[in-house]
C-alpha cells in the first residue's frame, strides 16, 4: 500500500471525530426517518427521506474519502451502475461494454437502454483497446473483469476514449479504492458494489457512484432523487460499520489469495489458474503497474462440472454461494449463471480465515477428487 493510501485508510474510521460535540456517541447513530420537523421555509434543512439522510451521508463521506472524490450511495451495485448510465446517456448514444464483465450490466443495457434509443457493442477486456473508441458516447470498463479476471490498461483506455470524445466509467467492485484507483488513472466515473468487500459481512446490499466531475455528480444526484433509487438507512449503517475494518480485511484477503494462488499453480488437477499476482499470469505486468494489490479473487478450472461442484461442496471452509468479498471464503461455478466460461471454472473469493487452515481445507477437498 502506498503512503497516501495508508494515510487514507488510517483516517477512515476517524472522520466523525471533527463533528463530535462532548457527549456525542462515537459510533454512527442510525437515522430512521422519512419526515423531518420543518416549519417555515425548508431551504437548508432536512426535508424528506428521499432527499437526504444523515446515515447515508456519513457513508458517502467515507466512500468519498477513499475515492478522493464525491460519492453517492445507492441500494445496490446495479442501482449505482444504472444511475451512472441513465444520468449520462440519451437517445442516439452508442456505448461500449466488456463482453466478459459482470453480465447484468449487459442485460440492463439490452433490455432497457436499447428501448430508449441507446445502442451498444461489446469487446473482450484483454483487447479492449483494439478498434479504438470513435463514435462512442460512453465507454464502460471492468478490470479485473468478473469472473475471468482479465485486465485492461485503465489509463490507456481513458486517454484514448477521451480523445474520441467519450465518457469513461470503470466498475471497480473487485478491487475497492484500496486496491486500485481508476479515478487517479483518468476515468470519469467509478461505480462499485459495496455489497462486496466494503460491507464485508454478506448482510447488506449497497453501491456507490463517484466522480470528480461536478456536472456528472449533479446529474447522478438528480437521477437518484427523482427516480427514488435511494439506499436504506439501516443498510447504510451496516456498510459504515464494515468500512471501518475494510483496510485490515482487504489486506488479509489479498495476502491469503497470493499465498493460495502460489499453492494452486503447482497442482496438476487444476487445469488453468487466473490470478493477477502470479508471475506467469498474462496480466501480471499490467497488474503491477496499475493495481496497489492483486485482489482476493482467484479463477481456477477443474476437470469437469461435477468435480468443480464436488470440490466446492466438500470444502469445509468454502461457502457455496454467489457474490464475493465477505469475511468467509466462498466459491461458485460461474457457468451455472450463463457466464462464457469453462464448465469447471470456479470463482474463488478469499475471506479472512487463517491462510494455512484455508489451504489445508482446500487441499483436502481437491485431493478427495483426484480419482
Amino acid at each position: 500500500m502506498t503512503d497516501e493510501n495508508s494515510h487514507r485508510a488510517a483516517a477512515l474510521s476517524h472522520l466523525r471525530r471533527a463533528k463530535l460535540e462532548k457527549g456525542d456517541p462515537v459510533a454512527l447513530p442510525l437515522t430512521m426517518a422519512s419526515m423531518f420537523h420543518l416549519p417555515g421555509a425548508p431551504a437548508g434543512f432536512a426535508q424528506y427521506g428521499r432527499f437526504s439522510n444523515d446515515t447515508w451521508e456519513a457513508v458517502e463521506e467515507m466512500l468519498g474519502h477513499l475515492e478522493d472524490a464525491p460519492a453517492l450511495g445507492f441500494p445496490s451495485g446495479m442501482a449505482a451502475i444504472a444511475a451512472a448510465l441513465f444520468a449520462t446517456l440519451k437517445a442516439g448514444d452508442r456505448i461500449l461494454l466488456p463482453s466478459d464483465g459482470y453480465y447484468t450490466t449487459r442485460i440492463l443495457t439490452e433490455r432497457f437502454l436499447t428501448r430508449l434509443g441507446v445502442t451498444y457493442e461489446t469487446r473482450p477486456t484483454a483487447t479492449f483497446l483494439d478498434g479504438g473508441f470513435d463514435g462512442f458516447r460512453l465507454v464502460f470498463l471492468e478490470t479485473p473483469a468478473n469472473p475471468g479476471l482479465d485486465l485492461c490498461d485503465i489509463k490507456a483506455v481513458a486517454d484514448a476514449a477521451h480523445a474520441a470524445g467519450a465518457i469513461v466509467v470503470a466498475d471497480n467492485t473487485t478491487m475497492t479504492p484500496l486496491g486500485q484507483r481508476p479515478l487517479d488513472l483518468g476515468v470519469d466515473i467509478v461505480v462499485a458494489s459495496d455489497t462486496k468487500a466494503p460491507n464485508g459481512h454478506s448482510d447488506a446490499l449497497f453501491g456507490h457512484v463517484s466522480s470528480r466531475d461536478a456536472e456528472i455528480m449533479q446529474a447522478v444526484s438528480d437521477w437518484r432523487k427523482l427516480a427514488g433509487g435511494i439506499p436504506g438507512p439501516f443498510e447504510a449503517w451496516q456498510v459504515h460499520r464494515g468500512l471501518e475494518t475494510l483496510d485490515v480485511r482487504f489486506q488479509r484477503m489479498c495476502d491469503t489469495a497470493e499465498f493460495l494462488a502460489e499453492k494452486l499453480k503447482d497442482r496438476d488437477d487444476v487445469k488453468a489458474l487466473r490470478y493477477p499476482g502470479l508471475a506467469g499470469d498474462p496480466s501480471h505486468n499490467l497488474a503491477r503497474a496499475q493495481m496497489l494489490r492483486f485482489g482476493f479473487l482467484i479463477g481456477l478450472i477443474l476437470e469437469s462440472e461435477t468435480k468443480a461442484e464436488d470440490f466446492i461442496d466438500g470444502c469445509a471452509l468454502l461457502q457455496p454461494a454467489t457474490s464475493f468479498g465477505g469475511v468467509h471464503s466462498s466459491a461458485e461455478r460461474r457457468a451455472r449463471w450463463g457466464d462464457a466460461v469453462d464448465p469447471g471454472f470456479i470463482r474463488l473469493s478469499v475471506g479472512c480465515e487463517p491462510a494455512s487452515e484455508l489451504w489445508r481445507a482446500i487441499e483436502v477437498s481437491l485431493d478427495a477428487r483426484r480419482n
